[in-house]
């Protein structure tokens, strides 16, 4: 025989016969639990890994890792602030902005928003907001033009599009710290900034030579937004350039404002791993029972094997081979589902939220409005090796079991 002798007579045993129906049917119990177990982890995983996707490509790519902000005034050195932390070699470039908050309003609609003043030659070497910027919002935003891009979800709000205009309440300078009326500006929209998710409900964009003039600081501006070489250790590097700054600053960092997502999503992907062993186990625990069950449907053929001079290894090959069937094959079925569905993931819950009218995601809580997924194949060998591994596992006590029959006592008995 081609195939070894343990798996050929383990294979055999695995056959369903009319004697052991129920065997047969506790073992493709097991079979499926583990292949649902298996499919339902690389369908969690995948989608924990589109959620960091989206946001290393939409929230870190749009948001400054690191921002110099000015205390309590201005910052009137920027441009020398901006080259010493540009020198520092985890630090790719620089831009200044300038910020203030606003109300917008358009006829009986009114929203609270973050303008956010920049240079548009400079902002391409920080960010790849302008990407996200539709149409000709982007190449717009030039001093004097009275021109905003705003946030899909604000224009949504506020029921305006491209080419409307709306009204701008901004605080007047106040220098006295006296209670001033404030400043009503007129903005014309000129861009939508499309994100699909929170930031889109909060952020509008206006030159920042229009945007010092509102507020009345000359050439002075908010802070200097960084971009860094590596994100995730931000807030080290803004420390380390904050130490080669002769100025006064706040040392701002991404994780201040955004750190919880990249948080929950380590959290719930730790927590996938934790179901995923206990998932598969609880299915592989089935593999135990059909095995003590099928050594004792099966100890006149053990005892016939005994009497024909088959040794304690190859009685125990064959029923870790009889049960590690199981575990592969609910393992390779749960794969294949777990691909396919993980693949289509964000077209199936589109679907679904279509025929239900419910948004299961909404972008003006979360970072994103739909579901994302991405499958790394890594995690389907890591889910099914598992899978393997603790199928293996469940039945070494009942090929133990197996190696014990007595030859004489079994077939006396029958």
């Amino acid at each position: 025989m081609i195939e070894p002798l343990a798996l050929f007579i383990g294979r055999r045993f695995s056959k369903a016969k009319s004697r052991n129906k129920l065997v047969s049917f506790i073992s493709v119990s097991s079979m499926i639990g583990i292949s649902v177990g298996v499919m339902v982890i690389i369908v969690g995983l995948s989608a924990m890994n589109g959620f960091e996707r989206e946001l290393n490509n939409r929230v870190l790519a749009v948001i400054p890792h690191a921002q110099l902000e000015g205390v309590n005034t201005p910052v009137s050195e920027w441009e020398e602030m901006q080259e010493t932390a540009v020198a520092n070699p985890r630090v790719v470039a620089g831009a200044p902005y300038v910020t203030l908050t606003a109300l917008l309003e358009k006829g009986a609609n009114l929203k609270p928003v973050q303008l956010r003043g920049i240079d548009a030659s400079q902002e391409v070497n920080v960010s790849s907001i302008k990407d996200y910027v539709l149409g000709d919002g982007w190449s717009s935003l030039t001093p004097g033009s009275n021109a905003v891009v705003l946030g899909k979800g604000i224009a949504d709000g506020l029921g305006v599009d491209v080419g409307d205009w709306i009204t701008a309440l901004v605080p007047s300078p106040d220098p006295d710290l006296k209670l001033r009326a404030p400043k009503r500006i007129r903005l014309q929209v000129s861009g939508i900034l499309s994100l699909a998710g929170q930031v889109d409900h909060g952020l509008a964009l206006i030159p920042i030579q229009d945007a010092q003039a509102y507020l009345g600081i000359g050439g002075m501006v908010s802070g200097v937004a960084l971009k860094l070489t590596d994100p995730l250790d931000a807030r080290s590097i803004v420390r380390e350039v904050g130490r080669t700054l002769t100025a006064y600053v706040y040392l701002k960092n991404w994780t201040q404002e955004y750190g919880f997502l990249y948080r929950d999503i380590q959290m719930v992907r730790v927590i996938m791993y934790l179901v995923m062993v206990l998932v598969i186990g609880v299915a592989c625990f089935n593999i135990v029972s059909t095995l003590m069950m099928a050594v004792k449907d099966r100890a006149a053929d053990v005892a016939v094997l005994r009497t024909m001079g088959a040794k304690d290894g190859l009685i125990r090959s064959i029923f870790v081979w009889h049960g590690l069937l199981s575990g592969l094959l609910g393992s390779v079925m749960g794969s294949v589902a777990g691909c396919l569905i993980a693949l289509n993931l964000t077209s199936i819950v589109g679907s679904i939220e279509r025929l239900t009218g419910q948004d299961f995601l909404s972008g003006d809580i979360y970072f994103v409005d739909f579901l994302p997924t991405e499958l790394h194949y890594s995690d389907v060998f890591m889910v099914s090796a598992t899978a393997v591994v603790l199928s293996l596992l469940a039945t070494w006590y009942p090929a133990q079991r197996a190696c014990k029959l007595q030859p004489a006592t079994v077939l006396s008995a029958r």
